[in-house]
């Protein structure tokens, strides 16, 4: 970073913090860091040398990241939208409703429009998001018309299985860091679960609907809604039935990821052993409504929530001991980001480098596409001066 660039970068912090009418230690305590720290980035005598800190800079500023970083050329990799989410986004941008009310009366297959939902969730288990958007391309389209155009009989069984199409949706454009299109994704999930008069079915959508509210950081309307869904599957649960005991597990783990992300370590780790206890009784995992909820899971969750709070020698001890080989691809990738996020808090460039590479191996679409990533590459390239080339490799690979 030259000094003409830390100087121009301090000016703009200096300015939007006063324009905020924050002082320097005001803005110290929101972004964590000392008052010293501030004063000499704004004086231009100090780097801001990774995204993730100069993302946190500008929450606390309330400016786009853009506005901070408008020269660093490691901005657009962190800000493009991959080309799947657009594709996703044109999914869901089409008036598929209508032409179903103009539609004549039809009688569709629920079976084999059943395997063709089964089919995007195997997709979207394994990550494999390219696959995914042909699919739902096509299947989106069909289920709206058919749910409304089919005999009174079959409309239940067909809004469930359009209720479940959309949660695939939404699951994926949450990865691919689109949390406005998923958010469109999981609400129209959400309505068609309703049309169904299926509890279960309706918290499934609360589960899909909190991780977008995970995604866009709203971290008090994710608490609300993976809140209120748990305490009414609380009876359910108790009762021992494994769809509701799973659902609540996955609900609770939410709720633990959600503390985590507002720095609330006591809470989050009472939700996480809330979810351990739940899953103890469930026993082997289970993928109930797709939330792949049981012990493994839990883990997986323990080692995410870690990372957010700073602890990265818990959250490396817990993945030496978890078993994801019962876990979808998806899922054991997503754990490989968040070892690298940890290996990178102890600054240990080639670790995390290499469990990304292993990644890669997995889930080649979400190491590639994934938000996290490309921050979590973008702040290994200014750790290591000169970069590795595996670690170049891997920057160029992710678009970072």
């Amino acid at each position: 970073m030259s000094t003409d660039y830390k100087q121009a970068l301090g000016r703009k912090i200096a300015d939007h913090r006063k324009r905020r009418g924050l002082s320097q230690p005001e803005l110290a305590r929101l972004i964590g860091r000392s008052v010293a720290w501030v004063s000499q980035v704004e004086r231009g005598v100090r780097k801001v040398d990774r995204m993730s800190v100069l993302e946190t800079v500008a929450e606390a500023l309330d400016v786009p990241l853009a506005e901070l970083a408008a020269e660093a050329p490691v901005v657009a990799a962190v800000s493009d939208e991959p080309p799947e989410a657009t594709d996703l986004r044109l999914v869901l941008s089409g008036a598929h409703a209508l032409r179903a009310m103009l539609t004549e009366p039809m009688t569709p297959d629920p079976s084999a429009l059943g395997g063709k939902v089964d089919k995007a969730w195997e997709l979207t288990h394994a990550g494999r998001y390219t696959e995914l958007i042909g699919t739902l391309r096509d299947l989106i389209p069909q289920f709206e018309t058919a749910a409304r155009a089919a005999p009174e009989a079959q409309r239940a069984e067909l809004f469930e299985l359009l209720a479940t199409a959309y949660q695939a949706c939404s699951a994926a454009l949450a990865k691919l860091g689109e949390p406005d299109a998923a958010w469109v994704a999981a609400d129209r999930a959400m309505t068609a679960a309703e049309r169904t008069g299926d509890p279960l079915l309706v918290a499934a959508g609360a589960f899909r609907l909190g991780f977008v509210f995970l995604g866009s950081k709203h971290y008090d309307q994710a608490e609300e809604t993976a809140r209120t869904a748990a305490d009414a599957l609380r009876p359910m649960a108790d009762e021992g039935r494994p769809e509701a005991m799973a659902l609540w597990g996955g609900l609770t783990l939410q709720r633990a990821v959600t503390a985590s992300r507002v720095n609330d370590g006591e809470s989050a780790y009472a939700h996480l052993e809330r979810a351990h206890q739940m899953a103890e009784r469930l026993g082997e995992g289970r993928n109930d409504y797709n939330t792949e909820f049981g012990p493994a899971n839990v883990a997986l969750h323990e080692i995410a929530v870690a990372v957010e709070l700073g602890d990265a020698g818990r959250a490396l001890r817990t993945a030496d001991q978890v078993d994801t080989s019962r876990l979808s691809a998806e899922r054991r990738g997503r754990m490989l980001i968040d070892v690298a996020r940890a290996h990178a808090q102890r600054r240990q460039v080639d670790e995390a480098v290499n469990v990304l590479r292993q990644g890669e191996g997995i889930t080649p679409e979400q190491i590639h596409t994934h938000p996290l990533v490309h921050r979590l590459v973008s702040d290994l390239m200014t750790m290591q001066n000169p970069p590795s080339p595996k670690l170049r490799e891997l920057a160029q690979r992710a678009g970072a």
